[in-house]
């Protein structure tokens, strides 16, 4: 018996990174998976690659999580295929790196919109479901960044905007029965961060190795570490638990 056997999760982003292993875990544990990527075929192709038991099924789903629209039809698509919702969780995100003084209004807003209106919309569509069958989990995914890093004020804002949403919903949805958290990884080894270091001229071997220094268990994360957290917060071991944000960065927030 899994955890989440017989739930439906929805997890945006998760065509790759924290969002595929995150999607990799619900199924291994018995959830049926809807990825939710603005790519869908390769939404498409990652739910055709997660580990299914029997009587567990994955959609790919295209949507664009900054468009109230596209977001409506997703929700509608999920609750057609599989009769419900049960776990959100709001991974989707891109980033748009610069200094204040070259930073573009639309770095701004695209960085805000995807990942701060992204996790608004998605929420907004699945409260529904989950208020009448008093029952939901919420999960976003938001970063040690929302504590500040040089070059990316639109990426700290929006990421620490997902904390303040996390703690508002927790209040709000609390009694329909719906746990709202919030998952807040540090150096995660995915294709974002090997762009990253591509970006900076550094071999992804160094610069992972770099940021493993400066973390007190010396090593840098992988997307299992983040997914073990979510899914921890998405299930009913973590029923007494909501508003909170959960740092998964390996002590780097301690400051030490």
């Amino acid at each position: 018996m899994g955890r989440f056997d017989g739930r439906i999760a929805v997890i945006t982003g998760a065509a790759r990174g924290i969002g595929f292993g995150t999607a990799t875990r619900f199924a291994e544990e018995g959830a049926s998976v809807a990825i939710v990527d603005l790519d869908e075929s390769a939404a498409g192709d990652a739910a055709a690659r997660l580990p299914l038991a029997d009587g567990v099924r994955a959609i790919g789903v295209g949507a664009n999580v900054s468009d109230e629209a596209s977001v409506d039809a997703a929700f509608e698509r999920i609750v057609a295929e599989f009769g419900g919702v049960h776990v959100l969780v709001n991974n989707a995100g891109i980033t748009r790196d610069n200094l204040l003084f070259k930073m573009t209004g639309e770095d701004w807003d695209l960085v805000m919109g995807v990942h701060l209106k992204g996790a608004f919309l998605m929420t907004r569509a699945a409260q529904k479901h989950f208020v009448e069958q008093k029952y939901g989990k919420v999960v976003n995914i938001s970063s040690t960044s929302a504590l500040g890093n040089r070059g990316q004020a639109n990426y700290s804002a929006a990421k620490m905007g997902v904390q303040g949403l996390t703690r508002t919903l927790g209040i709000e949805l609390g009694p329909f029965g719906i746990n709202v958290n919030a998952v807040a990884p540090g150096f995660i080894a995915t294709e974002m961060t090997d762009a990253t270091a591509a970006r900076l001229k550094m071999d992804v071997e160094e610069f992972r190795a770099l940021n493993a220094e400066h973390n007190p268990v010396r090593r840098v994360g992988e997307p299992a570490d983040i997914a073990a957290a979510v899914t921890f917060l998405a299930s009913d071991e973590a029923s007494y638990i909501t508003g909170q944000t959960l740092y998964v960065d390996g002590g780097v927030s301690l400051g030490v």
